[in-house]
């Protein structure tokens, strides 16, 4: 089998194909992919904080985010340490209360702040949405799909070419992704 070993599958086999990899990502410890995930971990902690991938690792989520196998749709990882924000605790004398240190949480889920970093180390692409794909004590990690606006491939796809619309700022720093929306309130 190979690049289009999903080619020979029809569309109702692609769909149960898709829920046995959904049901064997949802039970990871009772399948066999636990060790697997350890392993992902150990070696994606070794990495930069943004990566280009090969293959997205959940293919079902992101085709269902908009995520096409053609040229123009990029996959990124990112990595993004978890926890609320780390604060300077300050010089002077203050009270306890007053001193602003412990239990400040970010604006911003950490999803957002993948797809901006995402966005920051890929400037000439638009971040059409992301996903969840791991977390560790210390690090949650996320699939970006990037999509490059001025491939012709994009531009001549109808489903995907509103993409192309110019504008000052990306999707990602005004919001308009779906952690995005959901960060502004607009999405439950």
């Amino acid at each position: 089998m190979g690049n289009n070993s999903f080619s020979i599958i029809s569309r109702r086999g692609q769909k149960i194909l898709y829920k046995y990899v959904a049901d064997a990502r949802k039970n990871i410890e009772k399948s066999s992919m636990e060790e697997l995930t350890k392993q992902r971990h150990i070696m994606w902690r070794r990495q930069p904080a943004v990566v280009r991938t090969e293959k997205p690792l959940r293919l079902s989520r992101v085709r269902a985010l908009g995520y096409k196998a053609k040229q123009g749709f990029i996959i990124v990882r990112v990595r993004v340490r978890r926890g609320g924000l780390r604060k300077v605790r300050p010089k002077g004398g203050r009270r306890q209360k007053h001193m602003g240190v412990k239990k400040f949480t970010p604006g911003k889920s950490m999803r957002v702040i993948a797809e901006e970093r995402a966005n920051k180390k890929f400037p000439n692409l638009e971040v059409l949405n992301s996903c969840w794909v791991g977390e560790d004590g210390e690090y949650k990690w996320f699939e970006v799909v990037l999509v490059d606006p001025s491939h012709p491939s994009i531009k001549s796809d109808p489903d995907i070419n509103w993409i192309c619309a110019p504008s000052k700022k990306s999707r990602a720093s005004r919001g308009l992704t779906s952690a995005g929306k959901k960060a502004r309130g607009l999405r439950a």
